[in-house]
């Protein structure tokens, strides 16, 4: 039972528009009504850009940082964390929440982090995972972590193409670890047998370096690139998409995943991270092996050409999705947390019967 209760939520993450898997929760959670219900305060961190804009950025974040600190004293932090540069950033405003006293919720959004995470696992409130596979990650670095598992909240209203065309769609970063050079051999055999293929390549990254490669396959006139797309873009491809393809190597739970799935687009997908935890084979999506393009090949070959199965895996994903990662499903989770850590929800009187939880020192 918390002792301490707090008035405000400080919220840090990514500006709005701002590329990363981050951005899209936060829509979502906004778009949900979260931000309606609970005394939030967003502070956004980080932002696409020259360096120099980032930099003038984060100045600012500090400043609105320390400027609620100092009007509402003791607040509940809520931090989503990237691995990479981006922790050490991070870093700075979690040390700065805890030398305040405030909990600390640390919302990891991706992979890659490393034993530099455990300091503040080991003094975070509650660590916020997207899957049970993060979650046994998390506790292996840190037994002493208090970890919650909360999927990334999805609902699209997607309509689907009356005749849809033969597209396979790519929704993440293009780097090898994302598969997207297995895809592009997995297509460019699947040519073949069904000679329309189109490959859409949604995401930055390496785009000349997988256009160069699909070149080379003899394929770049069944190849696009549409780099990052926002929601409505997003919408319009799973609206035409007959497969959505992800044979990633390293994943946590990709929110595109869930959003394909919640759009009644049949998967085909790698078992990694938390994939195989959202995925049934053969009937929410169909796995293989990372790295196994043959399997990639037939599995793509498979939904394409029979185009029932295709409809019924689809169906059987949108079901799932909104039964298991609708917001109304997913955001009580973290609704609960809110009031377990001693914060009213808008108009409601402070909640004391969630578990126990770490204390702000």
């Amino acid at each position: 039972m918390p002792t301490t209760l707090y008035s405000r939520i400080v919220m840090l993450g990514p500006a709005p528009e701002t590329r990363t898997a981050a951005t899209a929760i936060v829509d979502a959670c906004r778009a949900a009504g979260l931000f309606a219900r609970w005394p939030i305060d967003y502070v956004s961190t980080h932002g696409d850009g020259p360096l120099t804009g980032r930099v003038k950025n984060f100045g600012i974040a500090l400043r609105d940082f320390a400027s609620l600190l100092a009007q509402h004293g003791r607040v509940v932090v809520h931090a989503h964390v990237s691995a990479g540069a981006a922790f050490w950033r991070d870093a700075v405003l979690m040390s700065a929440a805890l030398a305040a006293r405030c909990p600390l919720v640390m919302q990891l959004h991706g992979t890659g982090f490393g034993p530099e995470t455990r300091f503040f696992l080991q003094r975070a409130a509650c660590v916020i995972v997207p899957c049970e596979a993060s979650r046994i990650w998390a506790r292996s670095l840190c037994r002493s972590a208090n970890v919650l598992v909360v999927p990334p909240p999805v609902a699209l209203d997607v309509a689907a193409a009356a005749a849809k065309q033969n597209l396979v769609l790519f929704l993440g970063r293009l780097d090898a670890a994302k598969g997207i050079y297995d895809l592009l051999d997995a297509v460019a055999r699947l040519r073949a047998a069904v000679p329309d293929v189109r490959l859409v390549c949604a995401g930055d990254g390496d785009r000349a370096g997988v256009a160069h490669y699909a070149e080379r396959l003899g394929m770049a006139d069944a190849v696009s690139f549409t780099g990052w797309v926002g929601p409505s873009g997003k919408r319009a491809l799973l609206e035409n998409a007959a497969v959505y393809a992800l044979p990633s190597y390293d994943e946590a739970l990709p929110a595109s995943l869930l959003e394909a799935m919640s759009a009644g687009v049949p998967p085909v997908v790698t078992p990694v991270g938390g994939v195989a935890e959202a995925v049934q084979d053969g009937v929410t999506g169909l796995i293989v092996a990372p790295g196994d393009k043959a399997a990639l090949e037939r599995s793509l070959r498979k939904i394409l050409l029979d185009k029932a199965l295709g409809e019924r895996i689809g169906e059987a994903a949108r079901e799932s999705a909104r039964r298991r990662f609708a917001p109304e499903r997913v955001l009580p989770r973290l609704e609960d947390l809110y009031a377990a850590l001693g914060v009213s929800a808008q108009g409601t009187q402070p909640r004391h019967d969630a578990p126990e939880l770490k204390k702000a020192a």
